[in-house]
């Protein structure tokens, strides 16, 4: 057998991630041809196939899904080698896989990558918005090194520090302002609009009103929170937004926003990475600068 390289094994990675030749390609940034043969090259140096090629998609043969459980954590060990020879070198500086999720990345992230430029400038920031579960998978594999979600996670491989906590607000028409603001059980009566299936937000708006399911026409789904304050300004129903996206997210639209009675609904965002990481100290420097955003 032919001996293999991390760069094959980055781009089998890529490939068998997205099941695409020009996706994955583009992911690594090399043109489709070159990974089609780098691919074709690691096939004959194994000497059995790794994909079923066939009209409109691919698939990882039995090998192949085998080989790919091996690659990736080929993979996140010679990213934690590279992260050790950091700590070797003193240094924060060069490549961070941040991943965020999407109820707090457009409302925190700018000043964030502000602050981190000014105070670690050698520092080469890569961002990654997505939800929490696909975070934390990526967190897994190595493809990221740490991640801003909220908690608990409660994965036991993962280091979770606690970031900041924040409380929800109501968000629900103009011309409903002067009227008392609702509470949980009062919710569970009025048309909800929630983020979509998969967003921890969703969630934990869903637990506030102690909401398990509801008819289609009490609960209504958005991709973002900018599409749901806008319904809620088109009369659509009412939401529960962050405290964080407050400013952003209500400058254009007409409605009013309240805050709830105690018990206020929250959430506590903190920073995750892997337990096995190196660069734990490095992590919990970054940590510091992120609170002091929010300070």
């Amino acid at each position: 057998m032919a001996n293999l390289t991390l760069k094959q094994l980055r781009y089998f990675e890529a490939l068998a991630r997205l099941g695409h030749f020009g996706r994955a390609a583009e992911a690594s940034a090399i043109s489709q041809p070159a990974l089609s043969m780098q691919i074709r090259e690691l096939e004959e140096g194994l000497g059995t196939a790794l994909f079923d090629r066939g009209a409109r998609a691919i698939r990882l043969t039995g090998f192949g899904e085998e080989f790919a459980t091996r690659a990736r954590e080929i993979l996140r060990l010679a990213e934690e080698l590279e992260d050790a020879s950091r700590i070797a070198r003193d240094q924060m500086a060069g490549r961070l896989r941040l991943g965020v999720i999407p109820t707090v990345a457009p409302y925190l992230l700018p000043q964030v990558i502000a602050d981190l430029t000014q105070v670690y400038p050698a520092l080469d920031l890569q961002l990654r918005e997505t939800i929490t579960p696909k975070l934390l998978a990526e967190l897994g594999e190595g493809r990221l090194d740490c991640a801003i979600v909220a908690l608990p996670v409660s994965e036991p491989s993962l280091v979770e520090v606690p970031l900041f906590t924040e409380d929800f607000v109501l968000v629900r028409p103009l011309a409903d302002a002067a009227k008392p603001v609702p509470g949980a059980t009062d919710l569970r009566e009025m048309r909800l609009l929630l983020l979509e299936e998969g967003h921890c937000f969703r969630d934990q708006a869903l637990s506030f009103c102690k909401l398990q399911a509801a008819a289609p026409r009490e609960l209504m789904d958005g991709s973002s929170l900018t599409t749901l304050v806008q319904m809620v300004g088109a009369g659509i129903g009412v939401t529960l937004i962050p405290e964080m996206a407050v400013a952003v997210e209500t400058r254009l639209a007409p409605v009013s926003v309240a805050a709830f009675g105690a018990p206020r609904p929250s959430r506590q965002i903190g920073m995750v990475w892997r337990r096995s990481s190196p660069l734990a100290r490095q992590f919990s420097a970054i940590a510091e600068v992120v609170k002091g955003v929010r300070r």
